[in-house]
């Protein structure tokens, strides 16, 4: 593999008014589909790490290695505004990286801690093992919220299920119910999605998770948050959005097939290759 990387085609080199958006794989299209949303006038460049999921049974080093080659490959990409929309790097590299980059990024995890906390007092989160072994979350609404009770599972099945397009079989709803379990016992009023891949999982879960219990998308709350950032720093789009650019470092047709059940048409992807990372 080469140990740089490749051109990114059909990027205008003049471009300098997209939002970059990462994530591990096809979790942050959660994340996509708010800024199509929220945010209709705003171009995105979007990179899925689909040759390194999943990340959230990763070591720390691992993933702060990731994250900044991920956010230098945008920089020379000149997004204006990087969204780190994968919870486990939010949790794990994000504090030690956000201050080497000129530019404003945003994590998922303290718009969802937030969103979480205005919303209940028993709160379950679910999330990657690394996500969980951070306590993030835990940390995030017990700040916003001390009277709020919390507690979190790890939930390692659940990306894998989801990457390799496993949502229709018996045994994802059998490990899900498995999963939440322990929260519902705890009588929660809040489930958090601790993983932006986690989303895509709703209609399996409303299955069985009562309907007094909310959820909360960080999604939903980290482009909010982005809308506010790029309003206060006056680099909001004044022009129509360019098509969304999608690059992934594995299998472009793999992402394109399984993308397309969550957006209006069928992606065209192309391939970046990152340098290698050796096992910490």
């Amino acid at each position: 593999m080469q140990d740089r990387f490749t051109p990114t085609p059909q990027i205008p080199s003049d471009e300098i008014s997209r939002i970059g958006v990462f994530d591990s794989g096809v979790g942050g299209l959660t994340v996509l589909q708010e800024i199509y949303r929220q945010l209709p006038h705003e171009s995105v460049l979007y990179f899925g790490d689909t040759a390194r999921v999943p990340y959230g049974t990763r070591s720390a080093a691992e993933i702060i290695k990731f994250t900044r080659q991920t956010l230098d490959w945008m920089v020379s990409q000149r997004v204006k505004m990087a969204i780190v929309a994968c919870n486990t790097s939010s949790a794990l590299a994000l504090d030690t990286v956000r201050d080497e980059y000129d530019l404003p990024i945003l994590g998922v995890v303290l718009p969802g801690a937030r969103a979480a906390a205005r919303q209940g007092q028993r709160i379950g989160v679910i999330a990657t093992p690394a996500t969980v072994a951070s306590n993030a979350y835990l940390t995030a609404i017990g700040e916003a919220n001390p009277h709020a009770e919390v507690w979190q599972v790890a939930c390692p099945e659940f990306v894998p299920a989801i990457e390799n397009n496993r949502l229709a079989e018996p045994s994802t709803l059998a490990i899900a119910k498995e999963y939440l379990q322990p929260l519902l016992a705890r009588s929660i009023d809040t489930l958090v999605y601790g993983c932006t891949h986690y989303p895509h999982l709703e209609p399996i879960l409303r299955k069985f998770v009562p309907e007094s219990i909310s959820f909360v998308n960080p999604a939903i709350a980290v482009v909010t948050a982005a809308a506010k950032e790029l309003n206060l720093l006056g680099i909001h789009s004044r022009r129509p959005a360019q098509p969304t650019t999608f690059v992934v470092s594995g299998d472009p047709a793999q992402f394109a097939q399984l993308a397309t059940q969550w957006l209006p048409a069928r992606p065209v992807v192309e391939q970046i290759v990152l340098p290698t990372v050796p096992v910490a």
